[in-house]
Formats: structure tokens, C-alpha cells, sequence
């Protein structure tokens, strides 16, 4: 803005990121066709500037680093909490999903349960403005699928509040989602670039890729994996579950893919789980697969225990789910989290491990650790 002798201020942070904003809105919203095959890597441009893209946004620059943030899910926040930037956290826009408490294992990590409270489903255009946040790690398409919103309230809060940087990459089976999807660690390096931590993410990649060798390395052949029904039913006395598919290579199953489990829907025609099939199973059609082991989602707020004295325990009593081969083996577990961001995949990894062999790694209702929380919680917190 202009002053009164004509001097002309530098721009505001909050303004230079708008600007940086209103680039990426006004050039690249969802979908576009010419982003297909650009560069997706940070550039550094004039003035210290940097810009960051990634679909289905496109090019993003800012001006400066971002210090507040809202995500919409548990996935991208945990990547940002990694990062060491919890301090920043305004709100979340499904925190029923965004699972905290396994940073009280983490020596000094912490996030602020009163803004996640405060702000716990950040979903429309009047909470973007109260929040004022930096950035919003957010698949922009996201919002117009599941809430209504159009192209122009994206481009709207992203000029006039703080740009999208996000892509939803938990599941691969949406039909509106025909743009690149992003690996969990593909996904971590973009929010890095946006924070312009890369010392950060590489020290987590690399703990990341030593645990998941060290696991694998204990695992038994193929052949002696057990088949895996895994399902989303929240209620304590489940009746129907909805099915997922092993297969699908969204994020919420890197840790069964990792442990190369076998899904027992191989060889049927039941669909993944989506935002368009909502199909469930009764008993009988479990029945007619009886996989070895169930997972069970929808129920994360729950410890191993009593998961397994509510839920276990109803399905023993019901006069069909008792002849369940895993029911009667006692191999119905919960099934981990929709959305894991890098924190969060290495306790899941950690817990499936003992789900599938307990024989190799401990029982997982008990206190065997397969990483080092302390090594964790120093590369959070910059001491690495």
C-alpha cells in the first residue's frame, strides 16, 4: 500500500503468502489438464520466494514460510507435527479422525488438544477466515466433492486467505479423484517443501526406511501369511461392515502392504470401499470368505483390550460371527487408521506386526517396541 510521500511498504507476510496463493488459484485449480507432467519440485524464485507443487493445485509460491496451519485430516497433520511445526496448528477439518494420543509415547511432543477442540471440522469459507491460516494442507477437490463448495469459493479463500497445498491419498477407489496420487513418504516431502524442512524429512525417511527393513526381514514366507478381511464398522455390536480392499494402494493400508499380508477378498468381485460404493457384508457373506484374521476400523479411541472385551466379544456371541474362523481363533483386531501420516505409520506398522505374528514380534497387547520412540521424537523436535 501506498504511504502519504509516495514510499511504497513492502508487502506483509500474510500478504506475500496471499499473492502466493492467488497464483496457484488463478492458474491451477483441480483438474487441470496442463499440469500433467510439470516439474513437481520446489523452485527457488526471486526474493527468497519459493514455490511448491503438487497436484491437484499445481504451483503454489510463497514468500515466505508458513507459520499457521489447519489440515483437514490426521494424515497431513501428523505430517506437519513431524516437521516440527504442531506450534502452528489452528484447526483440523475431521479431528474425530486425527489420533494424538500416540505422541504421549514421544518424549516432548505435544500438540494443543484445546485448538483441535476449538476448531475440529474446518469445512467452510467462514471458518477459513476466522482461522487465518498460512496455508491449508487440503485437497482443494476434496471440499468440492464432499461439501459442496465449487471452483470459485477454492479460488476464493485461496487468494484471499492462504493457499491449498494437499492431495487426498488415504484411498485410491473415488472416481472423481483422476489426477496423480501421492504416496505417504511422496506426500511428506511436499509438506516438508512447503515448511522447508527437508533436513527434517530426510532424517524421518531414513528411520522409516531402516524400521520397515528390520520388520520385514522377520517375516515369514508368503504362503505362511494369514488372509486378511480388513472392514470399516464403528458400532460395538457390528452387524454389517463395509469392505476394504487390500489391493488399493492408498495410504491408510501401507502398513499391510509392507507386511505383505494376503487379502481374502482376492478372487471376488467385492469393491473397495468409496465415496460412491457403500456395500456391506453380513455375517453369512463372511461367512463364505471366513478369513483368518479380521480388521476392524472404527475404533481407535479404543485400546487393544478393549477393543477385544466389547467388540471381540459381541461377535463371539452372535449365533454367526461365532463361526468365524477368526472369531474363534480370537483374531479380530482394529484395523488402524483412514488417515496415518509418518508418526502415526510407524506405531501402526509396529501394531499390525504383532496383529499378523505374534509369534515373532510379541503379543500386541503387550510392551515389546520394534522402533525407537526417543529417535522419533529428536528429529521432531530438531535435535538430530
Amino acid at each position: 500500500m501506498g504511504d502519504d510521500d509516495g514510499t511504497i511498504e513492502a508487502p506483509t507476510r500474510r500478504e506475500t503468502l496471499k499473492y502466493g496463493g492467488t497464483l496457484a488459484a488463478g492458474t491451477a485449480l483441480a483438474g487441470c489438464s496442463e499440469l500433467v507432467g510439470q516439474r513437481e519440485e520446489t523452485e527457488t524464485t526471486e526474493a527468497g520466494s519459493y514455490s511448491v507443487s503438487m497436484e491437484p493445485v499445481g504451483t503454489v509460491t510463497f514468500g515466505e514460510v508458513p507459520e499457521q496451519w489447519a489440515a483437514y485430516d490426521g494424515g497431513y497433520a501428523d505430517m506437519a507435527v513431524a516437521l516440527g511445526q504442531a506450534d502452528g496448528l489452528t484447526g483440523v477439518g475431521g479431528a474425530d479422525r486425527y489420533y494424538t494420543y500416540v505422541y504421549d509415547e514421544l518424549p516432548a511432543v505435544t500438540v494443543d488438544r484445546d485448538v483441535i477442540e476449538r476448531y475440529p471440522e474446518v469445512r467452510t469459507k467462514e471458518e477459513f477466515y476466522e482461522l487465518e491460516s498460512d496455508v491449508h494442507l487440503y485437497d482443494p477437490q476434496m471440499l468440492i466433492n464432499w461439501f459442496d463448495w465449487d471452483e470459485a469459493d477454492v479460488e476464493e479463500i485461496a487468494s484471499t486467505v492462504a493457499p491449498f497445498v494437499g492431495n487426498l491419498i488415504f484411498r485410491r477407489s473415488d472416481g472423481w479423484h483422476d489426477y496423480r496420487y501421492y504416496t505417504l513418504y511422496e506426500a511428506f516431502e511436499k509438506v516438508a517443501e512447503v515448511f522447508q524442512q527437508r533436513e527434517r524429512y530426510e532424517a524421518f525417511s531414513e528411520l522409516h526406511t531402516e524400521f520397515i527393513a528390520s520388520v520385514q526381514e522377520r517375516l515369514p514366507p508368503s504362503d505362511d501369511r494369514p488372509e486378511v478381511f480388513l472392514t470399516y464398522e464403528g458400532t460395538d455390536e457390528p452387524e454389517t461392515f463395509s469392505p476394504y480392499r487390500l489391493d488399493d494402494a492408498g495410504t491408510s493400508k501401507k502398513q499391510w502392504r509392507d507386511l505383505g499380508i494376503n487379502d481374502a477378498l482376492t478372487g471376488t468381485d467385492i469393491d473397495n470401499l468409496s465415496t460412491t460404493n457403500r456395500g456391506e457384508l453380513d455375517y453369512e457373506n463372511l461367512l463364505e470368505i471366513d478369513p483368518e484374521v479380521i480388521l476392524v476400523r472404527g475404533h481407535e479411541r479404543k485400546s487393544a483390550a478393549e477393543f477385544r472385551d466389547i467388540v471381540l466379544d459381541y461377535m463371539r456371541s452372535h449365533p454367526v460371527g461365532s463361526e468365524l474362523t477368526a472369531v474363534r481363533n480370537g483374531r479380530v483386531y482394529r484395523g488402524g487408521y483412514l488417515n496415518q501420516g509418518p508418526i502415526h505409520n510407524l506405531f501402526l506398522t509396529e501394531r499390525a506386526a504383532k496383529q499378523m505374528f505374534p509369534d515373532e514380534f510379541g503379543d500386541v497387547t503387550g510392551d515389546e517396541r520394534l522402533f525407537d520412540r526417543q529417535a522419533v521424537a529428536d528429529i521432531i523436535n530438531g535435535e538430530f
